[in-house]
């Protein structure tokens, strides 16, 4: 099973779109200010809140639909269907 999820970052104003097959093991990674963050998860430390998440019997799907929301119509989809928590 795969993950392709959407976090927010309330501190800098800012989502990142990804995928996994261990979304626990991905928060831990990207709320971690050093050592296996990502380098967009460095530059704009958490908290991480996961707004959004859907689920994929394959990676090639989960890829493809991670490379649609990070299209233009697809962050417009997010803006308008994913509300960011308060």
């Amino acid at each position: 099973m795969y993950i392709v999820y959407i976090l927010y970052s309330h501190r800098c104003a800012r989502r990142y779109i990804g995928q996994t097959d261990d979304l626990d093991q991905q928060l831990v990674q990207h709320s971690n200010s050093g050592g296996q963050a990502s380098e967009f998860s460095r530059n704009c430390p958490g908290p991480w809140v996961l707004i959004h998440s859907e689920r994929f019997e394959s990676q090639m799907e989960a890829s493809q639909r991670e490379k649609w929301l990070k299209s233009e119509i697809g962050s417009a989809w997010i803006d308008e269907n994913v509300p960011i928590p308060r």
